[in-house]
C-alpha cells in the first residue's frame, strides 16, 4: 500500500517520507483522514473526501481496480460525535497489561563468590576421565605450570570473566575451599550484600558428583577427604535473594533439591512465622542455572574447555567461534589459533569482534522475547546486567551442549531454544566474518599467543592501551589499519522489519496464532485505570472491529533496540520504530517492555536535527500510554528538548523538520504530560516559558496546535498560583476567551478546560480529586477586582459559548460554571432567590398584584440603596449581581438541553444551589414564597397557551444594562409553565429537602425531558448493552426519552447523597431539615429581624472572607495536594471551603453549605479524550479506509450501488414528466397523524414523525418497519423539521422540533448496526422561539454539499448553522411579522436561499449580503412550501393553503410565469421533484367535507395531470387540530431519486405511488 512503504532513511527524508507520504493536500484535512480523534476546522474544506468523510483518491493503491472515492464529505461523523469527549472504554476482553518498569524490589547482584573445587592433578573418585579429554579451565591449561599457581590463575581468569559481564560486582575466586571456610565467606557475603543478591558459582570438577540427596562437596583443611555440604546449609548461609550456578557432572540433583528444599523452608515460613518480613523474597524465587541433568555427565570432548558451561555463560564469543569451525567447513583451513586472533575489541562495534558480539546480544535477546513469556523476559533480561547476560549466554550453553548429550536446566524452567530459526542468522554472521579474517591476519603484525581466550586478549590491549595512552602515545594498538567488511545483519533484520510494517503487519486480524498473544487469561478483565495500557486499540465504536486485533510483533523488534545504539542505523531504526509505535499502545507497551526507554530518553541528549522529528513522535506515544513517564523527563531533563522545539522559530534549519506544525503539537502534549498533577513538571515548564510559547502558538492555523498548546497551558495553570498570577498580569485569560470563537469545536473545547483549571478545577488524572479554590490567591489584585476578574472569566465563556451547537463544548462550559459557582455561591443562592421569587410572581399574574409584593424588587432596591454613598460601587454591584444572574439563567436553560449528558451535569450544579437556598436564611423570611405550596395547575394552564414554554433571551439581564431583569411586567429568562403539583405536594422545601433532585422539579416546568432519578441521588442510564430492548420505547410518566448517545458517562450527584468516603458520619450527625447554618440558632418566634436586603449582603460578605481566606492562604498550600478537600466535611476552614472570621461582621450566612456534600466543581474528562489522538494510528489508514476491509468493501459497494442508482434515475426523469403516476407502491400504516415524511435517496428507507415526537423508519419496499423512538420533545410541541443527512454512505436521522431543538440519530437501520439508536448530537437550532397561536415551530433545510443548515420558524430569524465547526455562521433578519414556514437552499455553490411565510410572502435571501434580496407577495395566506425548479435554474414554485400552486422567475418581475388552482377548499401539502419536472398537492380536510382528500400531480412541462390519489376517511377528523403547528392535515413527500411520492393521511396510513415508466408497464 502507497501509504504504508517507507524507504531507507536518507538524511531528513527519510522521516518526511515515512511520517506522511501524502501531505500534498491540506495539513489538518489529511490529519482527519489519519484519525478519528480530531476533527478540522472549516479552513480544511478543501481536498477530496469520500466513504467515510476522508478517504482521498492519491491514497490508495495505484491500481485501476478500485472506484473511485465518492466526493461527499459527511457530517456529525467524527469520533467527537460518537463520543462526546469521552474517554473510550476498552472492548470487551481487553487483558491488563504487565508493568514493563521492573518491581521496586528487583533483583540488584552486589557480591558473587566463585568457587573453584578442582584439586589439580587428582581425580575424583567417582570420575573415568578419557584419553584425551578436555583440560582447559576459565581458557587455561592446568597441567602446564604447578598444580596452586595453575589454581590462582584459573581464579582470576574466571573473576575477569566474569568481570566482562558487569565489572560493578565484586566477585571473590574461593579456590579448594574447606567447608569451613566456605561457611564463612558466604556469612560474610550475605551481610555485605544486605538486600541485595549474591552470586554463588561452583565448579566441582575436581570433585565427586553431587549426591541425589542434595549434597555437594568441598574439602577438609588438610585435603586428604571430601566433605560433603547439604544444600539446606548453603540456603542459610546465603538466604535469599541469590543467584546459583551449578558447573558439574549431575547437576540437575542440586537444582531439583533446592527447589524442593526451598519450597518447604516457604512453607514452614509462611506456615509458622506469617510468611518473611518485607522486601525479603521467598527462597523459591532464588535463580539458577545448571550445566546437566542428574543423571547427566558433563562433555569431555577435547576439543572444548573443560568447563563448557562456565565458558559459554561467561565467555560467548570464544566459544561460538570455536563451536562454529567444529560444524562448518570454511576455506582457507582456518584454525582456532587464528580465530583467537580475530581482530577488535568487544566493546566497539565498528570492528569484527565488538561486531560479532553485538549480533549476539541482539540475537540472544530476541530468541529470549520471542519464546519466553513477558513476566518471565522482563525479570531475567530487564532486571539485573548480570543476570541478563548469563541468561542471554545460556542460550548459546544450550544449543551447544545438547550436541553433547547434555541438557542444562534453570530455575525458573525455560522452554528450549536450541532450534530456534535466529540461530541460522548467527551462523551467517559468523561465517560473514570468518571468511575475513585470513585477509585482516595479514595486516596484523603483532602475534598473539594461541592459549589466551578472545576476552583475556581484548582485556590486556585495553590495559596496554590504557598505559600507551598516559605515556603520550600516538598509536595504542600493535595492529595496523585494515579494512573490514561490516555484517549485513542488521540491515538485513531492519529491511525484514519494514517489510512487515508495510506488507500488512499493522492491519488488524481475528485471535489466533498469528495474533498478538493475551497474556492473561481471559477471565481476569478490566484494567486498573483509564490508562491506559490496553494492548489492543479501543475501536468499540464499530462493531464489526470487535473481533479484530492486532497481529502478531515482528521478531525484529528486539534487534531494532540494539541498532539504536549505531550511528549509522540510528535514524532508519527510529523511523520503523515510530512507525511500530504508531500502532497502538499495545505497540508502545511491547517496545518499552523490551527496554528501549533507557535509550530513547539517552537519546533526548543528542543534537541532531535529523533525530528531532521523530523523537518527538515517539515520546508522543510513550507519554500518552505511560503518563508516569513524566517523572523521568523531569528528572533527566528531557523535558528541555521539547520545551526548545516548542518554542523554535521558524528559520533556514526547519527544512529538516517538516510539519513543524504537528511536532509542536507533540511537544505541547509531551510537556502537559510532564505538567500534569506534578508540581515540579509545572515548575520545570514555567522555567523554560512554555507558557509564553503555548500563548505564542494559540494563533497558529493548525488547529491541533492550538488545542494542545490551550491544553497544555491548563495542566500547568491547575493549582499553580505563580504562573495564573503571571498570566493575568499578561492578560493571558482574555487571550484563552477569544479562542472560544475558534472554528475547531476541540479547540473551543480546550480553551474551556483551560479556563476551568484557571478557575480551579481539576486536570488531574485522579477522579477524586475535583479541585477548587478559585483563581487562586492573585495577591497583586485587589479583592474587588480578583472578584470581578473571575466573574468576568466565566461571563464572557458563558455568552460566547451557551448556544453552541456542540454538546462536548457546552459539557466543558459547566465544569467552567461550577468552578465560579462553588467560590461565589453565597452569590448564586441571591441569584437563585430572586428567580424563584420572580417565576412566582409571573405564574401568580403581576397585574393582580400590588407592587409591594414584590419582594425581590424591594429587596434588591433595598441593598443598592446601602451603597447609595457610593455611586461607582452602587453600579459596580449592580452589574456583578446581573452577571451572575445571566449565569445562573444559562445554568437553568443548560438543564434542560437536548443532549442528555449535558443537561445531567447542569442538573447537578442547579440542585447545588437550590440545595444551598433551601438551607438559607431566606427560608426563615416571612416576605418569602419558598416555604408556600406551589400555583394549581388551572393557572398555569391560563398563563401558558397551548401548554408552550415561554421563552427569553438569556442574556436579557446583560442587554438592558442598568436594569435587572427585576422590574415589575418583566419575567425572568426561561420562564416555566407547567405545574409543579405532581412533584411538589407540602411546600417546595420541606420536599426538595427530601426528593433526590430539584432539577426533577423544574423539569416539569421546563420542557418535561425525563432523566432516570434515583433516591439516592445519583442517576445514570445504564449501559446500552443492558437496555436494548427498552430503550427505543421507555416513557416515563407519560413523557418520552430520546435515545442516549454512543458514550454516556454523565452521572447526576445530590447536594444530600452521603459521599463515599470516611466524612459520611458528618452527614449523619446532621438533620435533614437544618443546616449547619440554620442550627446555630434556631428562632422561636417565626417573626425575623432581619430583611431579605440583609441576608443578600450577609452571603455576599461571606463570598468575601472565602475570598480573603483563600488569598491569605500561604504558597506551600497552593498546590492541588494541599487545597483539594471536601468542605463541610473537614470541619473547618480552606483556602476554598466555608468561612467564617469571628471579627467579621457576617451573621446570617454562617458556613453556608456546611451541611451538603462537596459536589463541586465538576470533573472534567476531555483531556484524556484527548490523549487517545495519540494512542491511534497516525500513519495508516483507518479499518474502514483499507481496502479488503469490511467497512471499506461495504462502502465500494454502497458507491457503486449509489452511481447506478443516479444513472437509471437520471434516464427515468427524462420520462416521468410525459408518463402516468398513478401506479401504487405499498400502503404503510403507523400511529397518529404523519406530520413528516422523509425518503432516503439511495436506501427503501422512508422517516415518519408523527404529530407528537415518535419516529419511525420502515422499509417502504419490503413494508417493514425497521425503528422506532422518540425525540423527546416537551409535550405540547412537535416534530416540524425531518431530513436524513450523510445519504451517500449511510444516513443520519436530522430532526427539528417546535421547542427549538435540532437532534440526530445514527443507528437507525437495525441491517447495519445491531445496538440501538444513538443520538449524534443536539442542539439549540434558535434561542428565540415566539409562543404564536397557529406556529410553524422550527422550519430546517439541510445543504449536503456545504454541510449548511438553515433555521427558522415562529422566529424574526433564520440562522444559519455550520456543520463543520458546529456553530452559528449568521442570523438573518426575516423582517417579517410572521413565522417562516418553509425554507429551500439553492444547489451547488449559490449561497441563496428562499423562504416562505405564513403571511404568504415568498423571500429570496442571500448570504453574502446577509439579507432579504427579493420579496414575492402573490399568495394571500400561509406558504405551504417553497422548491426550486429541478430543472431551470433560476426559477421556483410555492404552494399556499388558498390552494393555488405558482412558478416564478428571478430574472421576471414579481409577477408569476404561471399559476395552478388546484383545490377551492385548500391545499394542504405541496412538494416537487428534485430530478424531473414534476410537482403533487394534496388538499385540505375540511369540517364540511372530511370524507375525501385527494393529492394531484402535475407536470412543469406540459401543464397537464399526471395522476390523482383520492384518500377517504370513515370518521370526521377533530375541530381542533392536534398539534398546534403547521396547519397541515397531510403530507406529502417526493422521493429525491426514484418516480415515487408518498402521501400521509390523517388516518395514519401512508400511500406511495409510483411513476407508471415505459419500462414498468
Amino acid at each position: 500500500m502507497n501509504g504504508h512503504h517507507h524507504p531507507h532513511a536518507e538524511g531528513s527524508n527519510g522521516w518526511h517520507h515515512s511520517r506522511l507520504e501524502h501531505r500534498d493536500i491540506d495539513d489538518e484535512t489529511e490529519r482527519d483522514r489519519r484519525s478519528s480523534s480530531l476533527s478540522d476546522p472549516s479552513s480544511s474544506h478543501t481536498g477530496p473526501r469520500g466513504m467515510n468523510g476522508g478517504y482521498d483518491a492519491d491514497l490508495r493503491t495505484s491500481g485501476t481496480d478500485l472506484p473511485d472515492a465518492a466526493p461527499m464529505l459527511p457530517y456529525w461523523s467524527a469520533k467527537r460525535h460518537l463520543t462526546c469527549g469521552n474517554p473510550t472504554p476498552p472492548p470487551p476482553g481487553t487483558p491488563k497489561m504487565i508493568p514493563w518498569r521492573a518491581a521496586p524490589g528487583k533483583i540488584k547482584t552486589a557480591h558473587a563468590a566463585l568457587v573453584l573445587c578442582l584439586n589439580i592433578d587428582v581425580d575424583p573418585p567417582d570420575v573415568i576421565k578419557t584419553n584425551p579429554c578436555a583440560y582447559l579451565e576459565a581458557w587455561v591449561e592446568p597441567h602446564t605450570m604447578p598444580s596452586q599457581k595453575a589454581l590462582e590463575v584459573i581464579g582470576t581468569n574466571l573473576q575477569h570473566q566474569f568481570e566482562g559481564l558487569n565489572p560493578k560486582i565484586s566477585y571473590k575466586p574461593i579456590l579448594d575451599p574447606s567447608k569451613e571456610d566456605l561457611k564463612r565467606i558466604c556469612v560474610s557475603m550475605r551481610k555485605q550484600a544486605v538486600d541485595d543478591a549474591v552470586l554463588f558459582h561452583y565448579n566441582g570438577h575436581g570433585v565427586p558428583k553431587p549426591t541425589p540427596s542434595g549434597e555437594l562437596w568441598c574439602f577438609n583443611r588438610n585435603y586428604t577427604q571430601y566433605i560433603p555440604i547439604a544444600l539446606q546449609e548453603i540456603q542459610s548461609w546465603l538466604r535469599s535473594p541469590s543467584i546459583f550456578i551449578w558447573d558439574c557432572s549431575s547437576a540437575g540433583n542440586l537444582l531439583n533439591n533446592f527447589v524442593r528444599f526451598a519450597e518447604q523452608r516457604d512453607n514452614d515460613a509462611r506456615l509458622h512465622g506469617g510468611g518473611y518480613p518485607e522486601g525479603v523474597p521467598p527462597y523459591s524465587e532464588c535463580i539458577q542455572l545448571a550445566a546437566c541433568a542428574a543423571d547427566e555427565q558433563l562433555p569431555s570432548c577435547p576439543e572444548l574447555p573443560a568447563d563448557l558451561f562456565s565458558a559459554c555463560l561467561t565467555s560467548p564469543i570464544d566459544i561460538a567461534l570455536r563451536y562454529f569451525l567444529l560444524n562448518n567447513q570454511l576455506p582457507n583451513d582456518i584454525s582456532s589459533d587464528q580465530v583467537m586472533q580475530l581482530p577488535g575489541d568487544l566493546k566497539d562495534r565498528r570492528t569484527p569482534l565488538g561486531e560479532l558480539n553485538w549480533i549476539f546480544t541482539a540475537i540472544t535477546d530476541t530468541i529470549a522475547w520471542t519464546t519466553f513469556p513477558r513476566e518471565v523476559f522482563t525479570r531475567l533480561y530487564r532486571s539485573d546486567l548480570l543476570i541478563a547476560s548469563l541468561f542471554r549466554n545460556f542460550l548459546l550453553a544450550e544449543r551447544i551442549m545438547k550436541n553433547y548429550h547434555c541438557t542444562p536446566h534453570t530455575y525458573p524452567p525455560l522452554p528450549p531454544t536450541n532450534t530456534h530459526p535466529l540461530w541460522a542468522s548467527w551462523d551467517l554472521a559468523v561465517d560473514a566474518c570468518l571468511r575475513q579474517l585470513p585477509d585482516l591476519l595479514k595486516n596484523v603484525g603483532t602475534t598473539v599467543s594461541k592459549d589466551i581466550s578472545l576476552s583475556t586478549r581484548n582485556r590486556r590491549q585495553a590495559a596496554r592501551s590504557d598505559q600507551t595512552a598516559q605515556a603520550g602515545a600516538s598509536t595504542a594498538t600493535g595492529e595496523k589499519q585494515y579494512t573490514y567488511i561490516p555484517s549485513r545483519f542488521f540491515t538485513d533484520q531492519l529491511t525484514a522489519f519494514e517489510v512487515w510494517i508495510s506488507r500488512g503487519g499493522s492491519a488488524l486480524t481475528k485471535p489466533g496464532p498469528l495474533s498478538l498473544p493475551l497474556q492473561q487469561p481471559s477471565d481476569q478483565l478490566g484494567l486498573d485505570s483509564s490508562a491506559d495500557l490496553a494492548p489492543y486499540p479501543a475501536n468499540s465504536l464499530e462493531q464489526s472491529d470487535h473481533h479484530l486485533v492486532p497481529r502478531k510483533p515482528p521478531d525484529q523488534l528486539p534487534i531494532v533496540l540494539q541498532v539504536l545504539l549505531s550511528q549509522p542505523h540510528r535514524l532508519r531504526a527510529l523511523i520503523l520504530l515510530s512507525q511500530f509505535v504508531d500502532l497502538g499502545p499495545w505497540a508502545v507497551h511491547l517496545a518499552l517492555t523490551i527496554g528501549i526507554f533507557p535509550y530513547i530518553a539517552r537519546l533526548l541528549q543528542a543534537a541532531g536535527q535529523d533525530l528531532k522529528p521523530v523523537l518527538i513522535f515517539i515520546w508522543a506515544r510513550i507519554s500518552a500510554v505511560d503518563p508516569s513517564c513524566q517523572v523521568d523527563l523531569y528528572n533527566n531533563q528531557g523535558y528541555k528538548y521539547f520545551a526548545t522545539a516548542l518554542a523554535g522559530q521558524e528559520d533556514t534549519r526547519q527544512g529538516l523538520f517538516p510539519n513543524g506544525s504537528e511536532h509542536k503539537a507533540m511537544c505541547a502534549f509531551i510537556l502537559s504530560t510532564i505538567a500534569r498533577d506534578y508540581p515540579q513538571g509545572q515548575n520545570a515548564c514555567w522555567r523554560e516559558h512554555i507558557v509564553d510559547a503555548c500563548f505564542h502558538h494559540i494563533d497558529e492555523d493548525d488547529f491541533l496546535l492550538r488545542q494542545w498548546s490551550a491544553l497544555c497551558i491548563a495542566q500547568i495553570w491547575d493549582g499553580n498560583d505563580d504562573v495564573r498570577v503571571y498570566s493575568v498580569d499578561n492578560a493571558y485569560q482574555d487571550k484563552m476567551i477569544a479562542l472560544l470563537s475558534d472554528d475547531s469545536p476541540e479547540v473551543r473545547s480546550a480553551a474551556l478546560y483551560a479556563l476551568s483549571t484557571f478557575l480551579g478545577a481539576s486536570g488531574a488524572a485522579d477522579p477524586n480529586k475535583l479541585g477548587g479554590g478559585g483563581s487562586g490567591t492573585m495577591y497583586q489584585l485587589e479583592e474587588r477586582d480578583h472578584f470581578r476578574m473571575e466573574v468576568a472569566v466565566v461571563t464572557g465563556a458563558a455568552l460566547a459559548i451557551k448556544e453552541d451547537a456542540s454538546p462536548m463544548v457546552r459539557k466543558e462550559l459547566l465544569v467552567l460554571i461550577s468552578c465560579l459557582v462553588k467560590e461565589w455561591r453565597g452569590y448564586f443562592i441571591v441569584c437563585a432567590w430572586i428567580y424563584w421569587e420572580e417565576h412566582r410572581r409571573w405564574k401568580e399574574g403581576v397585574e393582580n398584584q400590588h407592587p409591594d409584593d414584590d419582594v425581590a424588587a424591594i429587596a434588591l432596591s433595598e441593598w443598592l440603596d446601602s451603597f447609595a454613598d457610593d455611586e461607582d460601587y452602587r453600579a459596580e454591584n449592580r452589574v456583578l449581581l446581573s452577571s451572575l444572574f445571566t449565569i445562573f439563567s444559562i445554568l437553568l436553560e443548560l438543564s434542560v438541553d437536548p443532549y442528555q449528558e449535558v443537561a445531567t451535569n447542569a442538573q447537578t450544579i442547579v440542585d447545588y444551589i437550590m440545595a444551598l437556598l433551601l438551607e438559607s436564611p431566606f427560608t426563615r423570611l416571612n416576605s418569602t414564597t419558598l416555604n408556600r405550596p406551589p400555583t394549581t395547575a388551572a393557572t398555569d394552564a391560563k398563563s401558558a397557551p397551548n401548554g408552550t414554554r415561554q421563552r427569553a433571551p438569556s442574556n436579557q439581564s446583560a442587554q438592558h444594562g442598568s436594569q435587572l431583569p427585576l422590574s415589575p411586567g418583566g419575567r425572568p429568562p426561561l420562564t416555566r409553565s407547567e405545574t409543579m403539583s405532581s412533584t411538589i405536594s407540602n411546600g417546595v422545601s420541606s420536599t426538595l429537602r427530601r426528593t433526590s433532585s430539584f432539577a426533577n422539579a423544574l423539569r416539569s416546568l421546563a420542557g418535561n425531558i425525563a432523566f432516570p432519578s434515583l433516591e439516592d441521588g445519583r442517576s445514570s442510564p445504564r449501559p446500552q448493552h443492558l437496555e436494548r430492548a427498552q430503550e427505543r420505547t421507555e416513557v416515563v410518566e407519560g413523557v418520552s426519552r430520546p435515545p442516549s448517545p454512543n458514550l454516556n458517562f454523565a452521572q447526576y450527584t445530590s447536594p444530600y447523597s452521603r459521599p463515599e468516603s470516611p466524612d459520611d458520619g458528618f452527614l449523619r450527625s446532621v438533620p435533614a431539615s437544618h443546616s449547619a447554618a440554620s442550627s446555630q440558632q434556631e428562632p422561636e418566634s417565626p417573626t425575623m429581624a432581619f430583611m431579605p436586603w440583609n441576608v443578600m449582603d450577609a452571603l455576599m460578605a461571606e463570598d468575601m472572607e472565602r475570598l480573603l481566606a483563600r488569598r491569605r492562604a500561604s504558597g506551600h498550600n497552593r498546590h492541588h495536594g494541599h487545597v483539594h478537600h471536601r468542605d463541610g466535611f473537614n470541619g473547618g476552614a480552606s483556602p476554598s471551603g466555608s468561612t467564617f472570621s469571628m471579627d467579621s461582621s457576617i451573621i446570617l450566612g454562617l458556613g453556608t453549605g456546611v451541611g451538603l456534600r462537596d459536589v463541586l466543581p465538576l470533573k472534567s474528562r476531555f483531556y484524556d479524550w484527548c490523549c487517545e489522538y495519540f494512542k491511534e494510528p497516525q500513519m495508516r489508514q483507518p479499518e474502514a479506509d483499507e481496502p479488503g476491509s469490511v467497512q471499506y468493501n461495504y462502502q465500494v459497494w454502497r458507491q457503486q450501488r449509489n452511481e447506478k442508482v443516479l444513472e437509471d434515475t437520471h434516464k427515468q426523469s427524462l420520462e416521468a414528466p410525459k408518463c402516468r403516476w398513478d401506479r401504487p407502491v405499498p400502503t404503510i400504516q403507523i400511529n397518529g397523524l404523519p406530520l413528516s415524511l422523509a425518503f432516503h435517496a439511495f436506501d427503501p428507507h422512508l422517516v415518519i414523525a408523527n404529530e407528537s415526537d415518535m419516529v419511525t423508519v420502515w422499509d417502504w419496499i419490503k413494508r417493514r418497519p425497521l425503528n422506532r423512538f422518540f425525540n423527546g420533545n416537551p409535550r405540547g410541541t412537535s416534530i416540524t423539521s425531518l431530513h436524513i443527512i450523510n445519504q451517500d454512505v449511510g444516513g443520519i436521522i436530522l430532526t427539528g422540533a417546535a421547542d427549538g431543538m435540532i437532534r440526530l440519530y445514527r443507528n437507525y437501520d437495525p441491517n447495519l448496526c445491531n445496538g440501538p439508536v444513538q443520538m449524534v448530537s443536539a442542539f439549540r437550532g434558535l434561542n428565540e422561539v415566539l409562543n404564536v397561536k397557529r406556529g410553524s415551530g422550527v422550519v430546517t433545510d439541510w445543504k449536503q454539499t456545504g454541510g449548511t443548515l438553515l433555521v427558522g420558524g415562529d422566529s424574526r430569524i433564520v440562522r444559519v448553522w455550520d456543520a463543520h465547526t458546529e456553530s452559528q455562521i449568521m442570523d438573518l433578519e426575516t423582517n417579517a411579522e410572521s413565522p417562516v414556514t418553509a425554507l429551500m437552499s439553492d444547489t451547488g455553490s449559490s449561497s441563496r436561499f428562499l423562504a416562505g411565510f405564513a403571511d404568504g410572502a415568498v423571500k429570496i435571501f442571500d448570504r453574502r449580503h446577509e439579507a432579504v434580496v427579493r420579496s414575492y407577495h402573490q399568495h394571500p395566506s400561509w406558504v405551504q412550501n417553497v422548491k426550486w425548479h429541478p430543472t431551470i435554474t433560476g426559477q421556483f414554485l410555492s404552494g399556499s393553503t388558498d390552494g393555488e400552486v405558482k412558478l416564478y422567475d428571478l430574472r421576471g418581475g414579481d409577477m408569476p410565469v404561471q399559476t395552478w388552482d388546484l383545490f377551492s377548499q385548500g391545499l394542504s401539502a405541496f412538494d416537487v421533484h428534485e430530478q424531473t419536472e414534476v410537482f403533487a398537492a394534496t388538499s385540505s380536510l375540511m369540517n364540511t367535507n372530511w370524507r375525501t382528500q385527494r393529492t394531484e400531480v402535475h407536470s412543469l412541462a406540459t401543464t397537464r395531470m399526471l395522476g390523482s390519489l383520492t384518500t377517504g376517511l370513515t370518521i370526521p377528523p377533530p375541530r381542533e387540530s392536534t398539534t398546534p403547528f403547521t396547519p397541515r392535515t397531510s403530507s406529502l413527500a417526493f422521493h429525491p431519486r426514484e418516480m415515487v411520492y408518498g402521501v400521509g393521511s390523517w388516518d395514519g396510513t401512508i400511500r406511495i405511488m409510483g411513476c407508471k415508466l415505459p419500462s414498468v408497464s
